[in-house]
């Protein structure tokens, strides 16, 4: 498998993104089987999980990038269900299917690794099927809190800079209504471009 390193770095990327938390039993420290029971993926054909990464990103770059299945993320194992030619990636994801290019995949070795992404062209990445929440300002918060603005995005592009000073032309606000700056201020600022006509970000009461 081509990009071992890359593929385990999104794993964890798409856990902190997309996958709710499994809540733990209190006297045993272990998911209740309820719970475990609430949170399983839903069982899918290999076509079907191809169908769902693909979705992600635009079909002239699906139909050529590597697949990867994460269906069974957390707590599963992932597989290549298909070789690409392109050097792009996309995931089999619930709920957070996503297409990344190599700068993107590069950035997420960084992440990873709390490291200095080294930028060497614009990047992209896309979410055509949008997330279930993230931090605005926290490059590692797991889940909503009173003060990290939490935010679920709809269908979205993200896009890297190599002169990280042409992220100062956009605002941080998510709901502005268009284009805006995540984890402004950290190594992982990027743009997010919401590409959704009737879908805005939205953001938890305080």
């Amino acid at each position: 498998m081509k990009r071992v390193d890359a593929i385990v770095v999104l794993i964890v990327l798409a856990l902190v993104i997309a996958v709710p938390a499994i809540a733990v039993d209190q006297t045993g420290g272990k998911p209740s089987a309820t719970t475990a029971k609430k949170t399983a993926a839903p069982k899918m054909t290999d076509a079907q999980k191809i169908a769902l990464a693909m979705s992600a990103g635009p079909a002239e770059i699906a139909k050529n990038a590597t697949i990867i299945d994460m269906t069974d993320m957390p707590g599963g194992q992932m597989k290549q269900l298909r070789e690409g030619t392109n050097g792009w990636v996309c995931y089999a994801h619930i709920g957070a299917p996503m297409c990344l290019d190599k700068e993107w995949q590069k950035w997420a070795e960084a992440w990873m690794s709390k490291g200095q992404p080294k930028v060497e062209g614009t990047g992209i990445g896309y979410m055509l099927r949008g997330d279930q929440g993230a931090s605005n300002i926290d490059p590692y918060a797991t889940g909503p809190a009173a003060d990290n603005q939490w935010v679920v995005s709809p269908p979205h592009i993200m896009v890297l800079y190599q002169d990280p000073k042409m992220l100062d032309a956009y605002p941080t606000d998510p709901k502005s209504g268009g284009p805006w700056v995540m984890w402004k201020g950290t190594p992982y600022a990027h743009v997010m471009v919401p590409v959704s006509p009737t879908k805005a970000a939205t953001m938890p009461s305080k």
